[in-house]
């Protein structure tokens, strides 16, 4: 890969993943929101050191159509993590663009004759949408072969745009994509120390945690998946041609984690800075038991993810330096 676009060029992955690209020669171009959107993007950039005299950046949105087709023009492979925001109650405010977006990248990469596009999805794609009749202390065990129910009742809108987003993405390929291939990555809730400023979604929780502004933390169990794994797991992604026509999970190592647990680490890692942390959960039953394999990115690309703990700690030591707790 000697020239790759990469959507979404101003998020927490993104951002890692443009700097690791230029680090390694590879010129990048990388679609943005906004001006501004441009600017924390080349503030990150420089907090890594990356060079930036191979970077291009244009401006395109997933709910327009302009812009897309000249941006895949001429490229050795597409990085597609651009995403609406996580916040959204309203289904209609998420699914249209995470499915309307990604068909849009795939489209112009077929066009412009991309060979490769890695996708961004999630877990959330895999692992949530239980059945009203399922036990809720069964133990649940996912792999690539699972996918999220889009008509699960209750399906938070996050979870059912990822679900029916990568579907989309998959059906494509698969009706009219041509030559070019489609690779999916799952990560789980992702953490890892950021570029950016902007400390939302997983960020968010950890700032939350440190400032003492939840006093109760959800009963959840969940994967956590360091920032820099998933980025090089996307470098892996495009790189390796056996991956083609594969979903690929992504987590840290050791077990799936709850938000006690998450609470526990930092307490006993990080001392003095972590005492406004709260182990409290909000009343409820514990969670049911969680497992997640990622055997299949292990074996076929290598992964060697950090120890969860690690990652953990790290997070809250990079909010820190960066002066957002």
């Amino acid at each position: 890969m000697t020239r790759v676009l990469v959507t979404g060029g101003a998020g927490y992955l993104a951002t890692r993943l443009v700097a690791d690209l230029l680090l390694d020669g590879t010129e990048v171009r990388t679609t943005v929101r906004s001006a501004a959107s441009e600017q924390g993007l080349r503030d990150a950039l420089d907090r890594a050191d990356a060079d930036t005299s191979g970077l291009e950046v244009r401006f395109a949105s997933l709910t327009e159509d302009d812009g897309w087709a000249d941006a895949a023009v001429g490229m050795d492979g597409v990085y597609h993590l651009a995403s609406p925001m996580v916040l959204a109650t309203d289904p209609a405010e998420v699914v249209p663009p995470a499915r309307d977006g990604a068909l849009r990248v795939l489209r112009a990469a077929r066009d412009a004759g991309v060979p490769r596009v890695v996708l961004t999805s999630s877990f959330a794609a895999v692992g949530y949408g239980a059945r009203p009749d399922a036990d809720p202390q069964a133990v649940r065990e996912f792999d690539e072969r699972d996918w999220t129910d889009p008509d699960a009742p209750g399906l938070p809108p996050y979870p059912l745009s990822k679900a029916v987003a990568e579907r989309a993405a998959w059906d494509f390929v698969g009706r009219e994509g041509g030559d070019t291939e489609l690779v999916v990555v799952n990560p789980t809730w992702i953490a890892g120390p950021t570029l950016t400023t902007d400390a939302r979604s997983s960020l968010g929780v950890f700032t939350a945690m440190l400032t003492g502004a939840m006093p109760q933390v959800p009963r959840q169990r969940f994967g956590i998946a360091d920032v820099r794994d998933v980025a090089a797991l996307h470098v892996t992604a495009m790189t390796t041609p056996e991956a083609a026509g594969r979903r690929y999970l992504a987590l840290a190592d050791g077990p799936t984690t709850t938000f006690r647990g998450v609470a526990e680490v930092l307490r006993a890692r990080l001392g003095d800075a972590a005492e406004r942390v709260s182990v409290e959960e909000v009343p409820g039953g514990d969670p049911a038991p969680l497992v997640i394999h990622n055997d299949r990115a292990k074996s076929e690309l290598g992964f060697r993810p950090r120890p969860v703990e690690d990652t953990i700690v790290e997070t809250a030591r990079s909010l820190r330096a960066l002066g957002l707790v």
